[in-house]
């Protein structure tokens, strides 16, 4: 099977996540990506911009490598989660003084049938539910079993409520809210086409590597700058670049569902500063005794991690796999 992946074995490029000089790896990011752009002929690049730092470092380092006036920042909401990612990328472009562009999708997804069918899939669990309650989903802990996943609602003025998803229910959940990337990533594509433009692909290390991303949305990109960089290593080159303080600092969430939600809750398991040296100590041969310590966990709760990382990077190698050309 042929993927993308920097490595065929999955053990993601570069060193001991510690040891990263911002600094000093700046210049061959900058260099790389423009030599991307030129190499697919493109003319500046394109980049949706979410408010988080990933989408904020991939801005910065295209208007450092190509020109501010040469990069599109995109600002792509949806009523699910509000004005603030897309007040947040309008920041962004003002500090970068590139151009930007908002184009909301609610009334896309909506004449798709993302949120009716997505409503429909959390109304198999809860039956009352109503369009106007708050909603996420998130993982159990990680145990070294089967990874069991829960939808959270929440009423107007009332708690929230948890249920475990059937494995059809979440399945029908995930196709529906999938929507919303693929549907950014059509627009991303048809201003690049408008633009002459690249389509910049944001997803870090952690997320390229582990699969977090959607086949065709926010998996699908022209160039990657920073797919070999942990997510610390992001966050230090957010405040070399500058980056407004309300992007540098943000917490990583999804940006998808209703409820606030961060990305360890609904995927990782852990928090980034957790799984950017589990990640690293697993593919680089480091025993669970001797990190443990490092990432303040017992040696059988690395084991643990080592396992489903492991099993995740191979349930979601489908994700970059090339399309299979069959021999005639």
């Amino acid at each position: 099977m042929t993927t993308d992946r920097p490595h065929e074995s999955g053990v993601p490029a570069g060193g001991d996540p510690a040891d990263f000089d911002a600094a000093a790896s700046l210049p061959g990011l900058l260099e790389g990506t423009a030599n991307a752009v030129r190499e697919l002929g493109r003319r500046g690049a394109v980049v949706a911009v979410s408010g988080g730092v990933d989408s904020g470092v991939c801005a910065a380092i295209c208007a450092r490598a190509l020109g501010p006036e040469r990069v599109l920042c995109l600002r792509l909401p949806e009523r699910d989660v509000g004005s603030a990612s897309s007040d947040l990328g309008l920041e962004l472009a003002q500090a970068l003084g590139t151009p930007t562009e908002e184009q909301p999708i609610t009334d896309a997804l909506e004449a798709l049938g993302c949120y009716r069918r997505r409503d429909e899939a959390i109304r198999s669990v809860f039956e009352d539910y109503e369009p106007s309650w708050r909603h996420k989903l998130v993982r159990s802990a990680p145990t070294g079993g089967m990874i069991v996943f829960s939808v959270v609602v929440q009423p107007p003025d009332g708690p929230e409520q948890t249920r475990r998803m059937p494995p059809a229910a979440y399945r029908a959940l995930l196709a529906a809210t999938n929507m919303k990337q693929r549907v950014r990533k059509l627009l991303e594509y048809s201003w690049a086409d408008k633009l002459g433009y690249a389509v910049v692909g944001t997803p870090n290390l952690l997320e390229f590597d582990q699969g977090f991303f959607v086949k065709g949305g926010d998996g699908l990109a022209d160039v990657k700058p920073i797919a070999n960089l942990y997510k610390g290593q992001v966050y230090e080159l957010a405040r070399l670049l500058g980056l407004p303080e309300g992007i540098a600092t943000r917490y990583p969430t999804t940006d998808t569902f209703s409820l606030p939600q961060t990305q360890e809750e609904f995927y990782f398991g852990y928090p980034y500063d957790r799984m950017d040296p589990l990640v690293w100590g697993q593919t680089s041969g480091v025993s669970p005794a001797q990190l443990a310590p490092r990432v303040q966990m017992s040696e059988a709760e690395v084991e643990v991690a080592y396992g489903e990382i492991e099993r995740r990077r191979v349930a979601t190698r489908y994700l970059h796999a090339a399309a299979i050309v069959p021999e005639p």
